[in-house]
This record gives C-alpha cells, structure tokens and sequence, in this order.
C-alpha cells in the first residue's frame, strides 16, 4: 500500500485543520505516494531512532514530533542534524510527524494521558479549533431502523459530550411512494403505490464525519435511494480543545499523586509546584508536552492539581503565588503515543488489508537523566 492511504486514514481521525498554527506537521521527508510495507511509531526522530529504523528495514516513520521542526539552512553533513536527514533520504525512508492535532484530536493523546490516570467525567481543557455540526435525518423502513442507526453510530454520527455517547432521535411514521419503471425498489413494485412503516432518525455529526456517515448511509439503507435531508447548524460548534479535566476515582494527597503519575508515567523523577504537598486533590488538568502558560486555565476549570511538561523557573513562583498545584513529569510522557499509534495503525491494517508490519521504537529519547 501507500504512505498516502496511511495518512489519509489518519488524518481523517486527527485533522491537519486541528494543529496550531505554524506547527509543521504532516508529511517531512519522502513521499507519500512511496510503498509502504513496516512502520515504526516513535515519540521523536534523532539519529539513534533512524539507525533503529534502518536496521529494523522500516520505511515509515511516524513520529509526534516533526523531525524538521525548525528549516534547513542548509545541507551541510557536519551538520549532525543534516546528517541524519541524508541517512533518511539513502534509506528510501519517509518521515510523517502528527503532533498539535493530535493533542488535540478526540481520542488522542490528552485522552491517552487521562485514561492512564484513570480520571473519570472527563472534558476539555484548552479550546482549539471549533467545527460545524450538521443535523443529518433520514427516513428507515422501521424493520431496519436499529441496524442503519447502529451502522451510523458508528461511521460517526454522534456528538460525544463526555458523559453521553450514541445520542440519536427516533420517531414512527408512514411513508408513501410508487416506484417508477426502470426502478429496483426493495420493498414494493413499479407502478404500484406503496405504504410502508417508517422510522425517521435525527443525529447531530460533526464536518470531520460527514462524508463517512453520508457514505454509510448509501451502503447500509436497504432502499435504492435513502431519503435523508443535512441542516448546518448556526448555533452549535464541536469544540476541539488541548489538555483534559476530570476527577481521580478517589481525593487523594497531592504527594501521594505525584509518587502516582511517577509510576504511572514510568519516570525516575518529577518536579512538584506546590505550597503544600499534603493538601487534598480529587480534580486534575493534564496537558500533555510544554503547557506551563495555561496553568490559570486549568485553575479556571477547577482543577485541583495541573499535570504539564518544561515548566519555566519564573512560571513556577507564579504558579506558587496563585496556588496552583503543578506537577511537572517532563515532555517525555507524550511517549505514550509510541504504543497507541503503533495499535492504531495495526487495526487499520487488518480491517483494510494492507498487510503493514508495525513495530514500536525501543529508544528512549528523553534527553534527561535523573540521579
């Protein structure tokens, strides 16, 4: 298969459209128009991932953060930068990196992050890009009513608020029509008027599922053309958000947490941000990476106890002074998508036949080494 059908599939999960602006994510070295037969997920690209990835015959990369972050200025192979890149390009290896939208994606690392510690009633911390919603209804012969709706549910056709999941809207009627000649009808004949028990369905799906469930619908409607109608919706938006809020399944001590996240997170060391180490927690924010500047938003949202990576010196006697409890585990937790994307491409593999080998990089790329 391709890179392209890869990306494609990915990118329909974790838009381009979610990233920060000027973040370069998306396709960095190659092409995706290149066979693709072994991938390897990876938190960053340096050298010792690509010596893994060469010696491993992978020729995918897909990374969280982008290898050329910052541009060439020029190709100069004492450079150990451009060094690597030029082992990437004689090795037919193409980079793909997903990084701010998948912060940002449903489903993606902030939620990764918040399952790991376990929080319940989860929402969203830092608003991002916001989306239309459409209403999409559609008239089911009643039979099949529970079938295409489950088939929709699927494909997509839902808003998930966080604490409710499937939420559609069913109403019993009557439809009338007379297939035409030339028609195939399922249920009816040509030139006959026909009466049929009706079911119509009412769903709220998001820009990013809309041709998905449209497709769906057509595949799985059991008449020859499905009566359905699509509305945008003015006053609704389905907001992105960076980071997560949610509540741990018991109040515990903020040390006690903080010994947690290390086991959690598998780390030798962490900082804590704190006036007292022994207050009471139960409400935790937690944004995966560089997130120090929205410690007051995670205040805002109520949180107890922010979880954020590379917290700056003068950052903390602010946090300190408005008494926000912060813990600082390091930008290396994000390595949890190593084994997350790793899955997710696997699965997509088998559904659609695309016979990947998938493997997990087994460097560890945290530059810091706690005594």
């Amino acid at each position: 298969m391709k890179g392209r059908e890869l990306v494609q599939k990915f990118e329909a999960f974790a838009p381009k459209k979610l990233a920060m602006p000027k973040d370069p994510i998306g396709l960095q070295i190659g092409s995706l128009d290149q066979d693709v037969h072994k991938v390897m997920t990876t938190l960053d690209v340096r050298t010792e991932v690509v010596d893994e990835a060469i010696e491993n015959d992978v020729d995918f990369i897909f990374a969280h953060h982008p290898v050329m972050f910052h541009p060439a200025r020029n190709l100069d192979y004492s450079d150990p930068q451009n060094a690597m890149y030029a082992k990437i390009i004689a090795h037919g290896i193409t980079v793909y990196a997903a990084h701010t939208n998948l912060d940002t994606a449903d489903g993606g690392i902030n939620d990764w992050l918040a399952d790991e510690l376990s929080l319940t009633n989860v929402r969203g911390l830092v608003p991002g890009y916001a989306e239309s919603v459409f209403r999409l209804t559609a008239t089911v012969p009643k039979v099949y009513a529970t079938a295409v709706r489950m088939s929709l549910v699927d494909a997509g056709a839902e808003i998930n608020d966080g604490q409710y999941t499937g939420y559609t809207y069913e109403m019993d009627g009557t439809v009338y029509y007379v297939p035409q000649p030339g028609a195939d009808p399922t249920i009816g004949m040509a030139g006959e008027p026909t009466e049929l028990e009706d079911s119509r369905l009412e769903f709220e799906v998001p820009e990013k599922n809309l041709n998905r469930v449209l497709k769906t619908l057509h595949d799985v409607h059991p008449l020859q053309q499905p009566l359905y109608n699509i509305i945008r919706l003015e006053d609704k938006k389905h907001q992105y958000t960076m980071g997560r809020v949610g509540e741990l399944p018991e109040p515990m001590r903020l040390e006690s947490f903080a010994k947690r996240c290390k086991s959690v997170f598998h780390i030798s060391g962490l900082r804590v941000i704190a006036n007292d180490l022994y207050r009471t927690i139960r409400t935790v924010a937690v944004l995966g990476g560089d997130g120090g500047k929205f410690y007051k938003t995670a205040q805002k949202a109520g949180a107890d106890a922010y979880i954020t990576g590379d917290v700056y010196y003068h950052t903390g006697h602010d946090m300190l002074a408005s008494d926000m409890p912060v813990i600082d585990p390091g930008h290396h937790i994000e390595s949890i998508c190593i084994p997350k994307l790793a899955k997710m491409v696997s699965k997509w593999s088998q559904e659609n036949n695309w016979g990947l080998s998938v493997i997990e990089s087994q460097i560890n790329t945290d530059p810091f080494t706690f005594l």
